[in-house]
């Protein structure tokens, strides 16, 4: 994806920044100190700047080549800055280790995301502590290979 080869622009919240710099460097095998051992890479273009901008997020994969992404944010009144990227251009590339690719995106809801939400507290049980931490519903999108 053209787009995705773009300019990126670290993250300004140092914690995000320094994320995306230790997976990099590493290759992914160091732990993330916000999103824990089993992490990927979120590529998006800013929806305003149309910047490249990486996000470390949870790995939520269903082992056949597709992720979700949840925008939790903690519990946060608001989405992530991602979620408003992935709203207004609905593609995304995913570093999981050392595999780089292109995935288009789609918001999903109703059983499916109610699948995707089983798989992804398997992975980090706490996603159900934060929607009840916040009014908003909290969105999952589901990146499949472009192409």
């Amino acid at each position: 994806m053209a787009e995705l080869d773009g300019t990126y622009e670290p993250s300004p919240w140092g914690p995000i920044a320094e994320e995306v710099d230790r997976y990099e460097r590493s290759g992914g095998t160091e732990a993330s100190q916000l999103v824990g051992d089993e992490w990927v890479i979120l590529w998006t273009l800013g929806a305003r700047s149309g910047k490249v901008r990486k996000t470390p997020l949870v790995r939520i994969s269903d082992g056949n080549g597709n992720y979700a992404v949840i925008g939790s944010q903690g519990g946060a009144p608001s989405n992530p800055n991602w979620v408003h990227n992935l709203r207004a251009h609905p593609a995304a590339r995913l570093q999981d280790r050392d595999t780089l690719g292109d995935y288009s995106v789609r918001e999903v809801d109703g059983s499916e995301k109610a699948g995707w939400w089983a798989r992804a507290l398997e992975v980090w049980p706490a996603y159900d502590a934060y929607q009840q931490a916040t009014e908003r519903t909290i969105p999952v999108f589901v990146l499949e290979p472009a192409g």
